[in-house]
């Protein structure tokens, strides 16, 4: 997912990517203990979107409390 995609989602949409993304992130994580996972550059992915997501939400918050004061 790219950024800019972000950017346009609700505060609760990237809340719900963001759960999404973690549980993602848990059965490719336990796909590998199994020796199950074929494309291990998948945890590397999920991994950059949870940060990608995270950085927007904290975008969002910075602005929030600028505008407040």
């Amino acid at each position: 997912m790219q950024a800019r995609e972000l950017l346009n989602l609700a505060v609760g949409e990237l809340d719900g990517k963001l759960d999404e993304a973690y549980k993602e992130l848990f059965n490719l994580r336990f796909q590998r203990a199994q020796s199950q996972l074929t494309d291990l550059s998948s945890i590397k992915r999920v991994r950059r979107n949870i940060a990608r997501i995270k950085t927007v939400q904290r975008q969002r918050e910075l602005a929030a409390q600028g505008a407040a004061k």
